[in-house]
């Protein structure tokens, strides 16, 4: 799940500046379940804009905000309201693909897109892959060092740690002590030996596009 905060309203009402008319679009997937984007949330956002002297001509909820083929039925009424500009409730991706569908209007996002996460518990979520591109999990025991490991150490510990936890953040366990001991109970203590590259962005071209037809 894509893990999205509100972003404070003061920090939206200045992207939306002197425009008059408002579009909002929720998304109904991952800010639904970070009650950032769904339903009540858009009422909140436009109760909010309707007090600050703007007009909400329409609103609308996606399925899914990344989805391009839903998001282009869902932004047809919002075009014919031609809003000022749309404020748009989802991850950064869904803010791209709203914007893609509105060619001739801002578009501003309502969230901070943090990180894939993991739902530990109803709505208490933690970090679990940062989307690097070259995932090393095969050989850490399915324990990711980008994300566990406080200083993201893809080649072992960094020899702070005090009595098994982070040197950085005391309350979270060594990433690599946990390494280790899942490396251990599954019989694979040899991968520790395996020289893992760095981590870096050299080895790719931005944006990145992947196709299960081939090349475009």
């Amino acid at each position: 799940m894509i893990i999205t905060q509100k972003k404070p309203i003061e920090e939206v009402m200045a992207l939306v500046g002197d425009a008059k008319t408002v579009a909002i679009v929720g998304c109904n997937s991952c800010a639904t379940a970070c009650q950032t984007g769904g339903e009540p949330q858009i009422k909140e956002l436009a109760a909010i804009l309707e007090q600050a002297g703007k007009k909400v001509v329409a609103t609308t909820i996606a399925d899914y905000c990344c989805m391009n083929l839903g998001v282009k039925a869902k932004m047809k009424p919002i075009n014919a309201a031609n809003p000022d500009c749309v404020i748009c409730m989802s991850c950064g991706d869904g803010v791209q693909c709203v914007a893609k569908n509105a060619p001739t209007i801002p578009v501003y996002p309502s969230n901070n897109t943090m990180y894939l996460g993991e739902a530990v518990k109803f709505g208490v979520w933690e970090e679990s892959c940062r989307f690097c591109g070259d995932c090393v999990l095969g050989q850490t025991g399915a324990v990711c060092p980008i994300t566990q490991c406080a200083k993201s150490l893809v080649n072992g510990p960094c020899g702070g740690q005090k009595n098994g936890k982070c040197e950085v953040n005391p309350e979270n366990p060594c990433a690599w002590i946990k390494i280790y001991e899942r490396l251990e109970a599954t019989g694979q203590l040899d991968k520790l030996s395996m020289r893992r590259k760095d981590k870096g962005y050299g080895d790719f071209a931005y944006p990145r596009t992947i196709s299960l037809r081939g090349k475009k």
